[in-house]
């Protein structure tokens, strides 16, 4: 068994792309057996590292393991730059463009260093690297220990709201991009010397482009999932299908059904609190209607919601991304809304409600959020 393909996830949501790129590489080399070999696409090949830095992925651990996309599955205690002491001078601003910037080259130089101890593969082995969200510490690892790496869109039409690494890096940008092609510093979104490319979902709805970006839409993936692809990706991500599936059970009534999805906005934890429960006083109701109000919880929203909702507003799992409900049978909804996560590709909901900046200011510094959407 060769060394093919490994990904880095940090979120459920990066699990399940890794699962779709996957399938569609085993549909096609169904398709063409002939130019099966390296890179063909068989059977658990792939190996798949799950970052605990940002996400406990113990709910799927044991079943990651065991499903037959990957021939491997590997913790990495991955470690943030503030776990390292001696890199905290360097992200200090010294009021000079010119130390900072010499601060930064060193930074670059040293954190790849410091993180290699917790790195827990060998990447040099590898064909194709991976890595969702290439800000990570991964990203600055593989980078600094010059190992070329692919990098992908952390979620779905992330930099559609604008670019992070322009903002991050203003002003003099520009300098700053030819210093991270030449590898003196590190810049995300595939500004780095080692980025091979930047997937993304959707290149027409960027704002800004560079000669490395490159379109892999995800919802073209999913359509070419069978019935035995999705039920592979259910036995993955949910512990009992069936649970889920007594939830949205066909009411008797006509009761409209409403899916509210929630996000980690919000520093303030109570501020969060309140903002969703404004969110199903406001958009709970279809028509004069009162829906049957459903929430999701997003994986990386650690807010406990049990005591916060009504008791007949129904709280779905953390534990699993919300694209598992596309392919359980039966399910729809009247409307679905959100703060920031598109809702392009949701099928099941006739209406799709992205409420954005206009909504998050009554609840936020709009500083907060208004600067990486106006670039």
């Amino acid at each position: 068994m060769g060394n093919e393909r490994i990904y880095v996830c940090h979120t459920f949501y990066h699990v399940y792309v890794t699962c779709l790129k996957e399938l569609h590489l085993l549909h096609r080399a169904s398709l063409s057996r002939k130019k099966a070999g390296k890179g063909s696409g068989e059977a658990g090949r792939a190996t798949l590292v799950l970052s605990k830095m940002s996400n406990d992925f113990s709910p799927i651990l044991e079943r990651a393991k065991k499903c037959p996309l990957f021939a491997e599955v590997i913790e990495y205690d991955e470690k943030r730059d503030t776990f390292f002491e001696e890199l905290l001078p360097l992200r200090k601003d010294t009021g000079n463009i010119f130390k900072n910037m010499i601060n930064r080259i060193r930074f670059c130089r040293r954190f790849p260093e410091l993180q290699e101890p917790y790195v827990p593969v060998d990447f040099t082995k590898y064909d194709d690297i991976y890595v969702f969200c290439d800000i990570d510490p991964v990203g600055y690892y593989l980078n600094g220990k010059r190992i070329p790496f692919h990098a992908v869109e952390d979620g779905l039409d992330t930099l559609a709201d604008g670019d992070d690494a322009i903002r991050d890096n203003r002003p003099f940008f520009a300098i700053k991009k030819w210093m991270a092609q030449a590898g003196l510093i590190y810049i995300r979104h595939g500004y780095a010397r080692y980025c091979i490319d930047m997937e993304v979902n959707d290149l027409t709805k960027l704002k800004h482009r560079h000669n490395k970006m490159i379109g892999v839409r995800r919802d073209a993936l999913a359509a070419e999932l069978t019935q035995t692809d999705k039920e592979l990706l259910l036995d993955l991500f949910l512990a009992d299908a069936g649970e889920i599936r007594k939830h949205f059970a066909k009411a008797k009534d006509d009761t409209p059904q409403v899916l509210m999805l929630t996000e980690p906005v919000c520093e303030d934890r109570t501020m969060r609190k309140k903002l969703f429960l404004d969110m199903v006083a406001q958009y709970g109701t279809v028509g004069e209607k009162k829906a049957r109000i459903y929430v999701k919880q997003h994986p990386r929203d650690d807010v406990d919601y049990t005591d916060v909702f009504d008791e007949d507003v129904i709280l779905l799992d953390k534990n699993f991304p919300m694209e598992m409900l596309y392919y359980i049978e039966g399910i729809h909804f009247e409307r679905v809304v959100s703060v920031y996560t598109h809702l392009d590709e949701m099928e099941i909901a006739d209406e799709k409600i992205r409420l954005g900046d206009a909504f998050m200011d009554a609840y936020e510094d709009p500083e907060k959020h208004w600067n990486s959407r106006k670039l």
